[in-house]
């Protein structure tokens, strides 16, 4: 099984399902700044021995996480979901100190990015299909949990000819937007900001799933590089 494929599967059994506020409890859902991980939850894959090192580091006064990567993959996925049509703008600050030199975000041996963030959404029985009701059992048998419907992954791709929407190599399923490419801003905090429900809609062709969580993964297993990269904060807001 790939990389991608049980990435999918991993981060969704590492949820801890807690029920999404509803949008009248504030117009916030989370704001993380990194004080500590205590809100993540580590996801390793099989096969991959060596695992990204996900720490909280001072920089200039202020906490950050900071994501190494050296010839390993692992993410860490936060451990609520929440309601994307009340909360579906992301916003969060990311910095990353340098790219891929064989990192290729069209082909299966260059699929590692610095920096991406998930946004993995919910599978829901009930809405789905007989064919993916029973895939997704099959799934649900072996692993213990339904495995994502879909994903989106916003990335900091190597190659400065990488843009716009991109289906991973891996999984057709997971969708990744290209937000920063190659060395232009290598070393410079970027702040951006996403409507979750818009770019599900461009890049899917449909409306989202009702719930979703967040990941974030830092991976370089398959070009055996390193990396190191940093998240200032990440916030879900109406």
């Amino acid at each position: 099984m790939t990389k991608t494929v049980v990435t999918f599967v991993l981060l969704m059994v590492a949820i801890a399902l807690v029920p999404a506020p509803t949008a009248a409890q504030g117009a916030v859902f989370l704001r993380e700044e990194f004080s500590d991980l205590a809100n993540w939850r580590p996801v390793t894959f099989p096969k991959i021995r060596e695992h990204t090192r996900y720490s909280i580091e001072t920089l200039a006064r202020e906490s950050v996480l900071r994501a190494e990567s050296q010839a390993s993959a692992s993410a860490i996925v936060y451990r609520t979901t929440f309601n994307v049509s009340d909360y579906p703008r992301l916003r969060w600050k990311w910095r990353v100190d340098n790219v891929y030199a064989k990192g290729n975000a069209r082909t299966r041996e260059g699929d590692d990015y610095p920096l991406r963030i998930y946004v993995l959404f919910e599978y829901d029985p009930e809405k789905a299909a007989a064919f993916d009701r029973a895939k997704y059992g099959l799934a649900r048998t072996i692993y213990g949990e339904y495995p994502p419907h879909s994903a989106i992954n916003y990335i900091w791709a190597s190659r400065e000819d990488e843009s716009g929407i991109l289906t991973n190599p891996y999984a057709s399923n997971a969708k990744m937007i290209v937000l920063q490419q190659g060395r232009q801003n290598l070393g410079r905090w970027i702040v951006e900001e996403r409507n979750v429900v818009e770019d599900y809609r461009r890049a899917f062709g449909s409306d989202p799933p009702a719930r979703a969580t967040l990941g974030i993964m830092n991976d370089s297993d398959n070009t055996k590089e390193a990396s190191v990269a940093y998240v200032g904060f990440i916030e879900v807001y109406r």
